[in-house]
C-alpha cells in the first residue's frame, strides 16, 4: 500500500471516530430539556399508571425532559428517574404543557421515526429511534398528596383515583393537609375501614379537628 492510499484510509477512519463521537456526546443533551413539576407526583417506571411507581417528584423540582409519549414525558432529576404525567409538568421558561402532545411543548420534533435531533454536523438532521417500542397509553387519573404537616410541608404519599387504604400503618394519625389539584372526592376517616368519615372536594392546607387524627383514606 502506497503513501498517498495509507493517508486516505487514515483520513476516513479519523471523520468516523469523529461522527462517532460527536454521536454519543451530544445526542442526549440535544435530545433534552427543563421543565418543572407543578405539584408533587408519582414517577413511573413506563409510560402509564399500569407501571409500578420508583419515586414522588416534588413539587418545584427541575427535571430535564428526555422524551414524551402520548400525554407521559421521561424525566431525569435527583433520585430515580422515570415517566411522569404531562398534566404535572411546565416547559422551562415557565410554559404551560399541552398534554396530549407534550413534545411539541418541550421543542422535540417528531416524526415517523420518532424525535429528530440535530447533531450540528452539516446541519442535517438525523432520526432517533425510541429505546423502547410504543405501547397503549392508560387514561391519566388525577392524584391526591397527603402531607404530615399543614400547608403541604414536610414527608407525603399519593394516591389516584379508585385508590385508598384501609389502615394507614405507620401514617396512621400524621395526615395534616392534603393537596387535591383535580377536584376529586377525598374521604379521610378517623377509624380504620372507613368508619367516621369526612369528604374533601379540594386542597386543604390544614384539617382541623382531623389534623393528624386520620387512619384510612379512599378516593372516589
Amino acid at each position: 500500500m502506497n503513501r498517498h492510499t495509507r493517508k486516505m484510509l487514515l483520513n476516513i477512519a479519523t471523520g468516523v471516530a469523529v461522527a462517532t463521537t460527536a454521536l454519543v456526546v451530544f445526542l442526549p443533551a440535544a435530545n433534552a430539556a427543563p421543565g418543572t413539576v407543578t405539584t408533587n407526583v408519582n414517577v413511573r417506571s413506563g409510560p402509564g399508571t399500569n407501571y409500578s411507581v420508583v419515586d414522588t417528584a416534588r413539587r418545584g423540582e427541575r427535571v430535564d425532559v428526555q422524551q414524551c409519549r402520548g400525554s407521559w414525558c421521561y424525566i431525569e432529576k435527583s433520585g430515580p428517574d422515570g415517566w411522569v404525567s404531562a398534566n404535572y409538568l411546565t416547559t422551562g421558561s415557565g410554559g404551560t404543557v399541552n398534554p396530549t402532545q407534550p413534545g411539541i411543548s418541550f421543542g422535540f420534533q417528531i416524526g415517523p421515526d420518532g424525535p429528530t435531533v440535530n447533531f450540528g454536523v452539516g446541519g442535517s438532521q438525523t432520526p432517533q429511534r425510541p429505546e423502547r417500542p410504543p405501547v397503549v397509553v392508560e387514561p391519566t387519573y388525577g392524584e391526591v398528596c397527603f402531607f404530615e404537616y399543614s400547608r403541604y410541608r414536610g414527608q407525603s404519599f399519593c394516591l389516584e383515583e379508585g385508590q385508598g387504604s384501609r389502615n394507614l400503618g405507620s401514617w396512621a394519625d400524621r395526615i395534616s393537609s392534603i393537596e387535591n389539584p383535580d377536584g376529586l372526592s377525598v374521604q379521610v376517616c378517623s377509624d380504620t375501614s372507613y368508619r367516621n368519615c369526612r369528604t374533601y372536594a379540594t386542597s386543604a392546607s390544614s384539617l382541623g379537628d382531623f389534623d393528624d387524627y386520620i387512619v384510612s383514606v379512599r378516593i372516589r
